[in-house]
């Protein structure tokens, strides 16, 4: 999967969220994050709370309550029987005819761009892609403008970026739903999509363990939010020279508390796997980082997955491997990548239901949904 697009807009210099990032732009979030006692309520700490009377925006799953969220994988849930069995949910059936939904992209992409234009088709609305030439994307027009502008013609913007402020920046001044698509923050979609594809396997995931064994990035921020909600206990192993930002792990680790769950982390793969039911991995080099693949291969030396690892660890006997893609031979062996236990073209597939929840949720709904 994309990881690290050219900026979206390039001319733009948000200073006050420049400054808490690093070299490494997916280390650390784009923002503060004050803690407080923990509650179930959305966190909105990705971005902008919603006004009493403007749009509600998806940056980040710390925007939804944990029933939001199990509500967007019902959804997901429901829009996979439906389409699998060749059907349209009747309550969901041209829910966005003659609506248009903006798909502001700052590179190429895959999964996330056929499965957001095909959950769009679906139900009933237009998907516009708007790539970096399409139009004048912070080279002649601010962003301010440009989001002002574009919302009023739109029903949502679906924005896939590389700096997490801009997507900030977006939301704080669109008059339509905003949906993360990919930042170098966070991952919402995905996270639906994966925590959608577990329940699959696992009705009722409470309880079970997840080892994340690579890079800490964006997937794995959103993913451990998520993970905390649903209560799901997570283990991450990442090098010691990449360790989770402190602000991001509290995020998870506050949803923990309130769930029964925990969100552990360690530098030994080993360590994490053992007892889990899911490994799941990703990117360890992202899109522009190609001039550091060896020293970050070097770096990540010996946290390939592969059975033997689990083996060592002691993961649980009928452990699945999931990965978002798209997957190098140095993340994971050919034997566990292609074997019964990989669930990765089960969780690519499902990206379309997540994004039908997802639009769904925050467009026909209005951001009003799940209780």
């Amino acid at each position: 999967m994309l990881r690290h697009p050219t900026p979206l807009f390039p001319n733009m210099a948000f200073s006050i969220f420049r400054t808490a990032q690093r070299t490494h732009s997916f280390r650390v979030p784009a923002r503060s994050i004050f803690c407080s006692p923990a509650t179930d309520t959305a966190g909105y700490g990705s971005g902008p709370p919603p006004s009493r009377f403007g749009p509600r925006h998806f940056l980040s799953v710390d925007d939804v309550t944990s029933p939001e969220f199990e509500h967007l994988v019902d959804l997901a849930k429901k829009a996979k029987r439906a389409i699998r069995a060749g059907q349209t949910i009747p309550s969901l059936k041209d829910t966005l005819a003659g609506r248009t939904v903006a798909m502001m992209f700052s590179k190429r992409s895959t999964r996330t761009r056929v499965s957001t234009e095909a959950a769009v088709a679906h139900l009933g609305g237009h998907p516009m892609f708007l790539g970096m030439d399409d139009i004048q994307l912070g080279v002649n027009e601010s962003l301010l403008d440009t989001s002002k502008v574009i919302s009023s013609m739109v029903s949502c913007v679906v924005a896939r970026v590389a700096c997490h402020s801009d997507i900030v920046q977006l939301s704080k001044t669109s008059a339509v739903p905003v949906i993360n698509a990919l930042s170098d923050t966070f991952h919402p979609l995905q996270a639906v999509t994966d925590i959608f594809t577990i329940t699959e396997c696992f009705p009722d995931p409470k309880g079970i363990k997840i080892a994340w064994v690579g890079d800490a990035n964006n997937v794995l921020y959103d993913l451990a939010i998520a993970c905390g909600k649903c209560g799901i206990n997570l283990s991450i192993a990442t090098p010691s020279v990449y360790p989770v930002p402190p602000d991001t792990l509290q995020l998870a680790r506050n949803a923990a508390y309130l769930s029964g769950s925990s969100i552990e982390t360690t530098h030994e793969p080993e360590t994490a796997v053992k007892g889990a039911h899911i490994i799941a991995t990703d990117t360890w080099v992202s899109m522009g980082q190609e001039s550091e693949k060896a020293l970050r291969l070097k770096q990540f030396s010996g946290f390939q997955v592969s059975s033997n690892l689990a083996k060592r660890g002691g993961a649980n006997g009928d452990w699945k491997f999931m990965h978002c893609l798209p997957r190098k031979p140095e993340e994971v062996t050919d034997e566990v990548f292609y074997s019964p236990r990989s669930l990765v073209f089960t969780e690519a597939e499902n990206r379309l239901y997540a994004a039908i929840a997802t639009l769904v949720a925050f467009v026909v709904k209005r951001g009003k949904f799940g209780g």
